[in-house]
């Protein structure tokens, strides 16, 4: 079983050929910071944007300076040396590439957008000097530190502790925190905005859908082959843990949104968390809790653009070129 204690090696035959296939899709969807242009972003940010949006980029860019590196931290202390796949283990390597390069995103993006040096310290140094953001990292760690002691997954109580670390990250993390982040950047695009930030973005976005739909097969595998994983506990802990991030992402808004933005309010996005929230649920193969809906349009469209023909458009979206036909009208 993929949770089993030990090191599988072997590759043919193939246990899990679709993470393989995961692995390969992840490939092409190769691309370089240096191929983001933060131009206009700049003239943006000097010209365009009034003090309650230059306060919530200010804000998105210092979250964004740790964040990546606290999920890399998690896939290389708790993820790669429980999931006994060598399939699966080619993905977390991908990923863990995908994640260094986003910290190569963000570290350029703060450097570009913060001039000041010290200020630029602050925003590095987030975690400890913003309350909003600490919220969110104490969220993080408490469920790092939750399977860090665990050398081996052998017992019912280890594997579940294993999978709320890794539903947690997928769902409330990558799935939650970043998914709000994304959101304010669209807003900003929505109106003309940061188009540099928003295209460095649909990047990330590409690769976190792929990190989470990586991680529900993880879940979906175990659960198929060991059912009494996922009881009745497991899923009130995951909808409390769900509830939890909400009410860390929220006390975020309330600081980013705090100086007043048109179009922004505390309420939509509690309401968007919901909705995703929901999603995430019925990923996990439970009912929805909130059956909030989407406020924001923007993002139903990034939904549409990114998440639709996934693997068979080519547009800004890749570096390398796809063989073969390319399909406008099939659903990923």
């Amino acid at each position: 079983m993929i949770l089993n204690p030990g090191f599988n090696l072997t590759l043919r035959p193939m246990k899990y050929p679709q993470l393989f296939e995961m692995y390969k899709d992840a490939i092409k969807n190769t691309w370089t910071v240096d191929e983001v242009d933060f131009t206009s972003d700049v003239a943006d940010l000097h010209m365009k944007l009034p003090d309650s949006e230059k306060h919530l980029i200010k804000r998105l860019v210092a979250f964004f300076a740790t964040g990546d590196s606290i999920v890399a931290n998690n896939l290389v202390l708790n993820l790669y040396k429980h999931i006994n796949s060598p399939e699966a283990r080619l993905y977390l390597s991908r990923q863990l590439y995908e994640e260094a390069l986003h910290v190569q995103f963000y570290l350029t993006l703060l450097d570009t957008y913060i001039p000041d040096i010290k200020e630029r310290e602050q925003a590095f140094s987030a975690i400890d000097n913003i309350p909003s953001i600490k919220k969110k990292a104490d969220f993080c760690f408490k469920w790092m530190d939750s399977i860090q002691k665990v050398d081996h997954l052998d017992s019912l109580a280890s594997r579940r502790q294993f999978l709320l670390n890794l539903i947690c990250f997928a769902t409330c993390i990558e799935g939650l925190f970043f998914f709000a982040a994304f959101a304010y950047v669209y807003f900003l695009r929505s109106k003309g905005l940061l188009n540099g930030l928003a295209s460095g973005t649909n990047w990330v976005f590409r690769d976190e859908s792929c990190h989470m739909n990586f991680a529900f097969e993880i879940i979906n595998i175990a659960r198929e082959e060991q059912p009494e994983l996922m009881d009745e506990r497991m899923h009130q802990q995951i909808k409390e843990m769900l509830a939890e991030a909400i009410e860390c992402e929220m006390a975020f808004a309330e600081d980013i949104l705090g100086k007043g933005i048109a179009g922004l309010s505390p309420s939509d996005m509690r309401e968007y968390l919901q909705f995703i929230a929901d999603q995430r649920l019925v990923a996990l193969g439970f009912p929805k809790k909130y059956r909030s809906k989407n406020p924001f349009p923007f993002m139903e469209l990034q939904d549409m653009q990114e998440l639709a023909n996934f693997f068979e458009r080519r547009v800004s979206a890749y570096q390398m070129g796809v063989e073969g036909e390319v399909e406008f009208n099939e659903v990923f």
